[in-house]
């Protein structure tokens, strides 16, 4: 069975700094990413990433949030840190296949 396992989150204040980690159990994926869903709002898309020169961040993090990757793990460096980026964070992975796999998510909380 598929696990991957996040940490890193906790409370920081405006403009504070976060680096999350992702670990999973075997490194054939295709591609690896962070999603992040806000109390009362759709999960959306942070970044994603196959290699480091295919990656995606979105308008949000583009300037603030890095992802890079290694075999089996997906790191998301946050920097300039808002209270909008308060969410729980979910790593995912997708293999060749196409099927999706999913963290249990990690809290990130930004408040003053």
């Amino acid at each position: 069975q598929v696990q991957l396992v996040e940490s890193g989150g906790g409370s920081v204040q405006p403009g504070g700094s976060l680096r999350l980690s992702c670990a999973a159990s075997r490194n054939t994926f295709f591609s690896m990413g962070w999603y992040r869903q806000a109390p009362g709002q759709q999960r959306e898309l942070v970044a994603r990433i196959v290699s480091d020169s295919n990656k995606i961040l979105a308008d949000s993090a583009k300037g603030r949030f890095t992802i890079s990757r290694a075999k089996n793990t997906v790191d998301l460096q946050m920097n300039s840190l808002k209270v909008e980026d308060t969410a729980v964070y979910y790593c995912t992975a997708r293999a060749l296949s196409g099927a999706e796999y999913w963290g249990q998510g990690t809290q990130v909380t930004v408040s003053s």
